[in-house]
């Protein structure tokens, strides 16, 4: 069985995450760093990680500042690269300390995917899969319902909580865990950007991604509303230094159970869909003999 155990992984500017080490019962064939989408907790990854831990990675799971435990988003100030230049930063050096000599990747969920390409840190990995990780712009939203829809939480409510509220207050909302208004109001401005963050200077998201020289594996899901395949594509594009191995999953290879954007790491794919990422990850860390 697995041991878990806490952790607190203290960043460059002094603020300490949250995290949880997965350790496995015999040899360590190399770490998997955990990046969460935005608003997700760490424990909705645990069940992936379990998984991790019975091929023989230790896996790290964590949750970005201000967004878990409740009730802290209004306390912190972050945005999104606060994330990824502070919190992504320090995990990934620590896990690295944790575990020398052993190769270190990542799998990054939604905007856990982003992450890997807008991290500096991540020039320190072997290799890392975006599952999921698409360009957030509404004009990919295909249903004409759904782009509605979306756009009135990040154009209208989001903005509004963020400035009245000081946070956006997802959990309130049964969309996951509460956010800090900074990255509220980050996500609501690159939406209505052509090609996202990409069209923003102050990111400077495509000299970033060019910076990464690993292979990296980009799963897009048939059936997100809010990722379609020109959307993963367009965030792949800039990954010029990268192998980048691109694949398309679809309810039919989960004995057509739904997927959509926030599902991949549901319990209930374990035997069909997470083979493809458990497989590419044994391939670029092979076991020790």
């Amino acid at each position: 069985m697995a041991r878990t155990t806490p952790h607190r992984i203290r960043c460059a500017d002094g603020f300490e995450l949250q995290s949880t080490l997965h350790s496995p019962e015999g040899p360590v064939r190399g770490v998997v760093l955990l990046h969460p989408a935005t608003a997700m907790p760490a424990s909705m990854y645990f069940a992936f990680a379990a998984r991790l831990t019975d091929d023989g990675f230790a896996a790290v799971t964590y949750n970005y500042r201000g967004v878990h435990p409740s009730g802290v988003a209004k306390q912190t100030r972050a945005g999104f690269l606060t994330w990824t230049d502070q919190d992504v930063d320090a995990v990934t050096r620590w896990a690295a300390e944790c575990h020398p000599g052993l190769p270190v990747l990542a799998v990054g969920h939604s905007f856990g995917g982003h992450a890997i390409g807008l991290s500096a840190s991540s020039q320190h990995l072997t290799a890392a899969v975006m599952v999921a990780a698409q360009a957030g712009s509404l004009r990919f939203i295909r249903s004409r319902r759904e782009r509605l829809l979306v756009a009135m939480y990040l154009k209208a409510i989001g903005p509004l909580c963020a400035r009245f509220l000081g946070y956006m207050p997802y959990a309130r909302l049964g969309l996951g865990e509460d956010v800090p208004a900074q990255a509220a109001l980050e996500w609501s401005h690159w939406a209505s950007l052509p090609r996202f963050y990409f069209d923003d200077p102050r990111v400077d998201a495509a000299a970033r991604f060019q910076r990464l020289r690993i292979p990296v594996l980009a799963i897009g899901l048939e059936d997100d509303p809010w990722g379609p395949p020109e959307a993963i594509d367009l965030v792949c594009q800039h990954l010029t230094g990268c192998d980048v191995e691109r694949r398309q999953l679809s309810p039919e290879d989960s004995a057509g159970q739904g997927i959509c954007h926030l599902g991949f790491f549901r319990e209930h794919h374990a035997a069909t869909l997470w083979p493809t990422v458990m497989d590419w990850l044994r391939r670029h860390a092979p076991a020790r003999g």
